[in-house]
């Protein structure tokens, strides 16, 4: 075997030093004649790594300079087989339940079993291949900072409180509206649905009476969000172009928005419970509501004065009519379409969003084919003349979204 053993070492390309490779010359030499302590000091391990090199060789021959398995031979903590077999039975019955949910049960039906820990359990799952991970939802891009405030009109809070039945049985969904200075609740209004257009109706009116506040915030949820570009939204696109800030808090975090949702507790406290007949009667229950919180109910934090004392109309106008969007120190001005679409140079048709529907973009030639897409004073984005293939600015830094292109070769956008 020695023999053979050499004769394949002689055959192998000297250039291959890979960790086999390494104890088979070790060995080698060592059947050799040549001395184990002088080997082990030239290959640089101890003489106890080498002599068991050598045990190993002997008894399994080329196998044992092989890298073997590290896993013990016992473990004592293992989960024993027939329980394995009987969590995996169980969540085959009931294939919607979770490692808790499936704990317990298993534990009932097994009075004395050491069932394993939930965590244990979800592992088992996963190494079975019965688990469907969920998809990563994307999530509108919170703000990076939140203002506060020292005067009224400097930042409104905005917010659904949920939906709840009515007497007859139809849904109703409150939005409201309040100063983030002086709590005044400047909006709650008993809506059908969520939609963008009862929203923004609701919001006109309000523009109209109250004036333009300098900041909205709001949560990260329709209408108010999206997870288009930017995050933005038809509705947040519109209060741009009003000349209205947008702050979102962070997603799972309604304590950035912590006096809002105080109110929604007193809301639902003093106007919900019962709910009205139908949409009209809670509206009115809505309207007495905002009257006694406004200008009756003492709070706390206002030195037990309430809300109108502090609150003044904003002297900011909303204008009688949007003008088209100019960008004079851009190469394009585009119009987006209703689908989202826009025509780069009128032939590539390039998706913005559907948020920017109606609204002109700006369109600045960095590269001979790499376009930088602006919204009024916000880069949103670089687009490919040659693919359509758009990057978003929040996801990407300016320098490490331009690729390095030739003039012999022209690739598609990526990111380095």
């Amino acid at each position: 075997m020695g023999d053979t053993f050499c004769g394949m070492l002689s055959d192998m390309p000297w250039k291959v030093t890979d960790p086999v490779n390494e104890r088979m010359q070790f060995v080698a030499r060592w059947r050799a004649g040549e001395r184990i302590s002088d080997l082990c000091r030239e290959f640089g391990i101890s003489r106890k790594t080498g002599h068991k090199l050598c045990a190993r060789f002997e008894g399994l021959g080329l196998d044992g300079l092989k890298d073997l398995s590290r896993r013990p031979h016992h473990s004592p903590n293992r989960t024993p087989r027939d329980i394995v077999a009987g969590l995996l039975e169980l969540r085959a019955r009931y294939p919607t339940w979770g490692p808790k949910k499936l704990r317990e049960c298993y534990g009932q039906r097994n009075p004395g079993v050491r069932v394993p820990a939930a965590s244990t359990i979800g592992a088992i799952l996963d190494t079975a291949g019965v688990v469907r991970r969920r998809k990563r939802r994307r999530q509108a891009t919170p703000s990076s900072t939140l203002r506060t405030t020292t005067a009224p009109n400097e930042l409104w809070c905005i917010d659904f409180k949920g939906q709840f039945r009515l007497g007859n049985k139809s849904y109703c969904y409150p939005l409201t509206v309040t100063d983030h200075f002086s709590r005044f609740l400047l909006c709650c209004e008993a809506l059908e649905t969520t939609r963008r257009q009862g929203v923004q109706s609701m919001l006109e009116e309000l523009f109209s009476e109250q004036g333009l506040p300098d900041a909205m915030r709001s949560d990260n949820g329709s209408p108010f969000a999206s997870t288009g570009r930017c995050g933005l939204s038809r509705l947040s696109v519109w209060l741009l172009r009003l000349g209205v800030e947008i702050e979102r808090i962070t997603p799972g975090h309604p304590e950035q928005n912590g006096r809002h949702e105080r109110m929604h507790l007193t809301l639902k406290q003093d106007a919900t419970r019962p709910a009205g007949d139908n949409i009209l009667q809670q509206q009115e229950r809505f309207d007495a509501f905002r009257a006694s919180y406004n200008s009756e109910r003492p709070h706390e934090a206002l030195g037990m004065k309430p809300p109108s004392a502090f609150y003044l109309p904003s002297r900011r106008k909303p204008p009688s009519s949007l003008q088209p969007l100019d960008y004079p120190l851009h190469d394009q001005t585009v119009r987006v379409a209703w689908s989202g679409h826009v025509k780069l140079n009128g032939t590539r048709s390039v998706f913005i969003g559907e948020a920017f529907a109606g609204e002109n973009i700006g369109f600045r030639q960095l590269t001979p084919v790499t376009w930088l897409v602006s919204f009024m004073e916000m880069d949103i984005g670089y687009v490919d003349g040659e693919t359509g293939r758009f990057l978003q600015i929040d996801v990407f830094e300016p320098e490490a979204a331009l690729p390095q292109r030739s003039e012999q070769q022209v690739l598609p956008m990526s990111p380095v």
